[in-house]
């Protein structure tokens, strides 16, 4: 039977994850994967998880299992706003924070509606504003702040002298999914001014915001303007990502609209989950992980960083992130990543070619995950990895 005439005109739109797509076509376990962003499963609470399980079931009983408040149980909404100081009205529970991208997009994004983006960014972002038709500007960062700044003022200027409308701008801030980098907090400063002086919001996704292993903090975006950024937070790389749950900070104006789109997408966020959430945050158990995870993290990034600067072949570059799960490795021009991954995927090693991420070009790139494999699979991939770079370099 042939459906194609049944389809929607948002099909068309869709995009398929290349990494999803590797998922599909081996075993993760079987070769030496630096493509998914999965955390590693020696940080998942297993004890702490057994035990809060049976307290969430004495503490809260049958509520535990019934249906709740679309913007989510009141005990976690105030163990977020104790823990980040935000008052509980600006906070929404969403189901995964790749959700919480997904909504913002649909309450703010017509079709043909710019969203603006760094490039690269990330993908799975990327796959949601594709659905929804908008169209996605991508700006490069640069280190330098007045280079940076005219970049961005210069394709706002061409968007609205072009009658394009502007809705927001997306951006990872800390330990960017994919290149690792973190923005300082002038550059963060400047982005908020554009948005206030041309009037677009801000989508803030910090998935990975308390996984630093050096440096210090800087201020969210949400933090110099509160009324204008939505913030976007997870459970998935401090917790387990299997409770599929996540945040939003903003304005009451722009959550309520995000609490009516929600009703109609899966009515509330998991209650179970969020009252394990709740208990996990609000008990210490949450730092003590965090603090185990982030060394072991830490640990397996330094080791990464050592291999690649033992290994690779000459005209090889890539970031230094100060925290977060990815790095970034930029080959010489002329590379194509994506031609070359067949032959990577065939010898045993998986990584996602950084094409995936930009909004153009990219060729020459490719996305390096170092939180999910042990110490030795990261030392003997990214040797096997070398090897075949050298053969073709």
């Amino acid at each position: 039977m042939e459906y194609a005439h049944f389809f929607s005109a948002d099909t068309g739109s869709f995009l398929r994850s290349p990494v999803r797509e590797i998922f599909k076509r081996v075993d993760l376990n079987a070769i030496y994967s630096f493509a998914g962003g999965y955390p590693s499963a020696d940080t998942f609470p297993l004890d702490d998880i057994k035990a809060l399980s049976a307290l969430v079931l004495d503490k809260y009983g049958a509520r535990a299992l019934q249906y709740g408040a679309t913007q989510g149980v009141p005990e976690l909404r105030q163990v977020l706003s104790d823990r980040y100081g935000v008052p509980v009205e600006r906070i929404q529970i969403t189901t995964s924070s790749q959700q919480g991208i997904d909504v913002c997009t649909r309450i703010l994004t017509d079709p043909g509606d710019v969203i603006l983006t760094s490039d690269p960014s990330y993908l799975g972002a990327l796959q949601s504003f594709h659905s929804y038709r908008a169209d996605i500007v991508g700006v490069p960062h640069t280190e330098d702040l007045a280079a940076f700044r005219a970049a961005y003022v210069s394709t706002i200027t061409a968007l609205r002298a072009a009658g394009k409308w502007i809705k927001f701008l997306y951006m990872i801030p800390d330990f960017q999914n994919p290149s690792g980098e973190t923005l300082t907090l002038a550059e963060r400063q400047m982005l908020v001014g554009l948005a206030e002086e041309y009037d677009f919001l801000v989508v803030e996704d910090c998935p990975y915001r308390e996984l630093r292993y050096e440096g210090e903090p800087v201020p969210t975006m949400y933090s110099l303007a509160p009324d204008r950024v939505l913030h976007l937070g997870s459970f998935s790389k401090i917790f387990a990502p299997g409770f599929r749950l996540g945040w939003i900070f903003g304005a009451p104006q722009l959550l309520d609209k995000i609490y009516v789109c929600k009703q109609s997408l899966d009515l509330c966020p998991p209650i179970f989950d969020q009252y394990m959430a709740a208990e996990f945050m609000g008990s210490g158990r949450l730092d003590a992980n965090l603090a185990r995870s982030k060394e072991l993290y830490r640990s397996k990034r330094d080791l990464l960083l050592q291999m690649l600067a033992q290994t690779m072949p000459e005209g090889v570059s890539w970031t230094h992130p100060e925290g977060g799960l990815f790095l970034f490795l930029t080959l010489p021009e002329g590379f194509d990543s994506v031609a070359f991954y067949d032959k990577a995927l065939d010898a045993g090693v998986a990584y996602v070619a950084g094409s995936f991420f930009h909004t153009r070009g990219g060729r020459n790139t490719m996305r390096l995950n170092f939180s999910f494999m042990t110490h030795e699979r990261i030392r003997e991939g990214i040797q096997l990895l070398a090897k075949l770079l050298h053969e073709v370099l």
